[in-house]
């Protein structure tokens, strides 16, 4: 936290890690029981410090939010894989290289978003925020970019070596341990949840963000699939509501949109009964 923003008197935590640095060089300050706490990473990646490792990565994507004034955003979950549209032929699959126009989808559609914020809101509310790596993410953030605005990248440690993409806000880009305080940061702010194609990852994202919403845990904000035929492939809507595993009213929850144009079209016209926070206001 900033010096000027400090309201005690007290000396600042950082002084005394200076200062213990410079102690003489003993046995007893040699010690790792000697070490200051809060500055001692041995301490705090211990097992039972796990509960504190939760709540500093809540605590610290939640400060610099606030401090830099991002009152609310539009999330946009999506594959890694989906490739840019000039590299579609290097996809692995048809269907992957058929995505791409779900990268430049994305990317308008952020564009679009921010710049409208922009205009509305200084940039502070609806800010696009998506997983911070590459495909319909590096989309996301790219579009933002591309309005002169900022973008949210919330990344996470994976065992192979990844980098936020070049695109994201530099002070909004954020690395996570924890996949459970990351989605919390997702959908904490949320004024509206955008899907486009992916796999696991975007699959999970979908269906924890679906049920907070049906089971009341969340308020109930414009939920839109891009890509119908996809989405209809992957997952058999009708068949969970048929069996019974679903409600008809759960079908309501969400909806299917192929443009930016559309998306924005539906967001502005979401039902109110549907939710209580409106897209732009």
């Amino acid at each position: 936290m900033p010096d000027e923003r400090r309201n005690h008197p007290m000396r600042d935590s950082r002084e005394d890690v200076s200062t213990a640095e410079g102690v003489p060089d003993t046995p007893q300050t040699r010690s790792p029981s000697y070490r200051l706490a809060y500055d001692d990473e041995d301490f705090l990646c211990r097992d039972e410090l796990r509960p504190a490792r939760l709540q500093l990565e809540l605590m610290k994507a939640t400060l610099l939010m606030d401090e830099a004034e991002v009152e609310s955003t539009v999330v946009m979950f999506g594959g890694a894989r989906v490739p840019r549209p000039a590299e579609a032929d290097m996809a692995r699959t048809e269907t992957l290289r058929g995505l791409a126009a779900q990268y430049e989808e994305a990317r308008t559609f952020a564009r679009l978003v921010t710049e409208r914020s922009l205009a509305e809101t200084g940039g502070r509310r609806n800010v696009i925020v998506t997983g911070g790596g590459p495909g319909v993410m590096e989309a996301g953030n790219r579009g933002a970019a591309d309005a002169g605005g900022r973008s949210v990248g919330l990344n996470i440690v994976l065992p192979h070596e990844q980098a936020p993409n070049a695109y994201v806000t530099p002070e909004l880009s954020f690395n996570f341990h924890y996949f459970a305080i990351r989605k919390m940061h997702f959908l904490m702010r949320a004024s509206a949840i955008c899907v486009f194609p992916g796999g696991f990852g975007t699959l999970d994202e979908l269906f924890e963000s679906l049920t907070l919403i049906q089971t009341g845990r969340m308020e109930r904000v414009p939920f839109l699939l891009f890509g119908e035929a996809f989405w209809r492939r992957i997952v058999d809507w009708e068949a969970l509501e048929e069996a019974g595993t679903i409600g008809p009213d759960d079908l309501a929850l969400f909806r299917f949109v192929e443009t930016a144009a559309d998306a924005l079209a539906l967001m502005e016209d979401w039902p109110l009964e549907q939710t209580r926070r409106e897209f732009i206001r």
